[in-house]
């Protein structure tokens, strides 16, 4: 059985934007292990490639979209229920 160190980060990445890009229309993807794990995983080797994840824009340039800054991802972030 592979496990997700045996696919390639950029895979995972892609699989990740993805998926992410569909929380607001699947929220049961909040309450799932996967994406929680991958997400994990992924964070673990964004530090490796030093990271720092407290800055959301860097976070997101990592995983291959555009940097935006904490203050401007924050002005339009609508609460998901």
């Amino acid at each position: 059985m592979k496990t997700l160190e045996d696919y390639p980060v950029d895979e995972l990445k892609l699989v990740y934007r993805l998926l992410h890009a569909q929380l607001t229309t699947h929220l049961a993807l909040l309450e799932g292990d996967f994406l929680h794990d991958l997400q994990g995983y992924l964070q673990q080797q964004a530090r490796s490639a030093g990271v720092d994840l407290s800055d959301h824009g860097q976070w997101d340039a990592w995983l291959g979209n555009t940097y935006v800054s904490c203050e401007e991802r924050m002005k339009d972030r609508e609460i998901l229920r």
